[in-house]
């Protein structure tokens, strides 16, 4: 399969990720009682970076599926923001706090598909440190 291919796949799934988290995020830090009581131990910083992560998700994935070039800086950006989320919340896990188990399950999705989506978008639009594969001679974008 080409690197664009694969590329609108993970612009796909990046978007119903997004999706799905806002969605899951929202009901978790905005919906009733019963609601606030399913996440158990969630971790609230945690919890507020994957609401608010899930926007950014969307974006790269349209970006992605419109082959934009900043689409591959964002996809950096969340597979790095993913990771320091992570180690904070390892942090948290290590000095003893309350947490669910599938907290860690959930952030190693998360990051495996950040790192997963900017290796293929750097590949597929080839842009990160230099000029993009789609532009020409003139800077002009296809």
């Amino acid at each position: 399969m080409k690197a664009k291919k694969i590329l609108k796949t993970v612009a796909i799934l990046a978007m119903l990720f997004g999706a799905v988290t806002i969605l899951s995020g929202g009901r978790a830090l905005f919906g009733g009682v019963e609601a606030r009581a399913a996440v158990g131990n969630a971790v609230p910083f945690v919890l507020w970076f994957n609401f608010f992560a899930g926007f950014l998700y969307i974006a790269a994935g349209a970006g992605f599926y419109l082959k934009k070039p900043w689409s591959v800086p964002l996809s950096v950006f969340l597979l790095v923001s993913n990771l320091i989320v992570f180690a904070a919340f390892g942090l948290h896990v290590m000095g003893g706090a309350a947490y669910e188990m599938r907290t860690v399950g959930a952030m190693t999705i998360r990051t495996l598909f950040w790192a997963l989506a900017a290796a293929v978008s750097i590949r597929a639009l080839g842009c990160m440190f230099h000029r993009c594969k789609t532009e020409n001679k003139s800077g002009m974008n296809h």
